[in-house]
């Protein structure tokens, strides 16, 4: 193979999809609520097995939202903006969620999405990752879930892109939150696979990995709802 052929197989994933049918995910069962539909905007790893998935809840008031997702002890929900039909709502999880179990299989969910009682999960599976074992382990897991879709394609774009990025340096992030952002962003610690650890980043300003996760968290939470805040 030449050196530009094993380029183009190397910029290349496996984009695999799921349909899910059980209300114990919540994102379907929130969707089951009359005119409930939940879409995944973004999804970005905290590390140590625990993730922020930002979703898009509409049709269902903000309240409703955050009662059943206290019934499942392993997310932490709250609203980070608020819309006239539902909410931007982020959702910390560390365990039990399909998501989550596809992220540490080394998939990048990019898509999650509840709708009419039902739920659809895509994920993309870099080369270095077994497709099928990535697949059947999945099944495995969550016994409601049947394979719909498994196609290649191009490397999706990163996490958090530069539209992303711009929208939160111009407005109301502090000094320390666009520094610490903006040096995760160009050292690749949004990319996907990661091309630097929390630890390694924290280094850079002589910080704790805890306190790198709050300034960090503090910007994503600006970023994603001045990005997706609807007029």
């Amino acid at each position: 193979m030449s050196s530009k052929n094993a380029a183009r197989t190397a910029d290349r994933v496996t984009y695999v999809e799921f349909s899910l049918s059980s209300p114990a995910h919540p994102f379907v069962a929130v969707s089951a609520l009359d005119g409930g539909a939940a879409q995944l905007e973004t999804f970005v790893p905290r590390g140590a097995g625990s993730y922020a998935e930002y979703f898009s809840i509409t049709g269902v008031e903000p309240e409703v939202v955050l009662a059943r997702a206290h019934d499942h002890p392993s997310a932490d929900a709250r609203v980070v903006d608020r819309f006239e039909d539902g909410g931007l709502f982020e959702f910390v999880v560390d365990g039990g969620c399909p998501a989550v179990f596809l992220g540490e299989a080394g998939a990048f969910p990019c898509t999650v999405e509840g709708r009419d009682g039902s739920g659809t999960i895509g994920a993309e599976v870099p080369p270095s990752e077994d497709v099928a074992t990535v697949i059947d382990d999945f099944l495995e897991a969550y016994p409601d879930a049947d394979l719909t879709r498994k196609r290649e394609q191009s490397y999706g774009t990163p996490t958090f892109g530069p539209r992303y990025l711009q929208a939160a340096l111009e407005h109301d992030l502090t000094d320390r939150q666009r520094e610490v952002l903006e040096t995760a962003h160009d050292v690749g610690y949004y990319d996907w696979p990661r091309e630097v650890t929390a630890e390694e980043l924290a280094d850079r300003f002589d910080i704790s990995p805890a306190t790198l996760h709050q300034h960090l968290r503090a910007a994503e939470q600006k970023l994603i709802a001045l990005a997706l805040r609807r007029a």
